[in-house]
């Protein structure tokens, strides 16, 4: 079963995950993160980075679009790390969390994860969209943020930090 959360009340700007992470305890780190279909307001390069959409470089006071990976493969530690340092806005992005020993050649045989046009968000039953994934977690266009997962525990800890957050499940029906 899939359980899920959705919190458009609790925070003015709902897509910092440093608060994500200490509301779920912190269980990011127990997770390697596909990152996919990202858009990032960042303050350092190493956020940046995890952008999905197009970069832009100035070259003689012009703009150049710089094409962009697909997704970011991390560790739980090394998304953490990069959250700690700089804890810039998420607009967009799906961020699917998946076992240590899961590996990324298997994970690359599916479909990558979108935020936008993903119909199950909004389905009963819930789905997370990734077949191997455990969590996801989705900053929606900076307004809201969903949390869908196989472990009751993660959306149940972030429900309890955040009373207002709705589960999602009812949110559906």
């Amino acid at each position: 079963m899939v359980y899920g959360v959705i919190d458009s009340a609790s925070h003015r700007f709902h897509t910092y995950l440093k608060a994500v992470f200490d509301a779920i305890g912190n269980t990011q780190v127990e997770y390697n993160w596909l990152i996919t279909d990202t858009e990032i307001i960042a303050h350092s390069d190493k956020l940046d980075a995890l952008n999905t959409s197009v970069h832009w470089q100035h070259e003689n006071g012009k703009p150049i679009a710089v094409p962009a990976p697909d997704y970011h493969f991390l560790s739980g530690e090394e998304l953490t790390k990069i959250i700690t340092e700089d804890d810039s806005q998420w607009i967009w992005g799906v961020l699917s969390g998946f076992e240590k020993s899961v590996s990324l050649k298997d994970i690359l045989k599916h479909p990558l994860p979108v935020s936008k046009g993903y119909e199950g968000f909004w389905k009963n039953p819930l789905t997370i969209q990734h077949p191997l994934a455990l969590t996801e977690i989705v900053p929606w266009d900076s307004s809201l943020i969903l949390i869908l997962s196989k472990n009751k525990e993660i959306v149940e800890k972030y429900k309890e930090a955040f009373p207002k957050s709705q589960d999602l499940i009812e949110y559906n029906s």
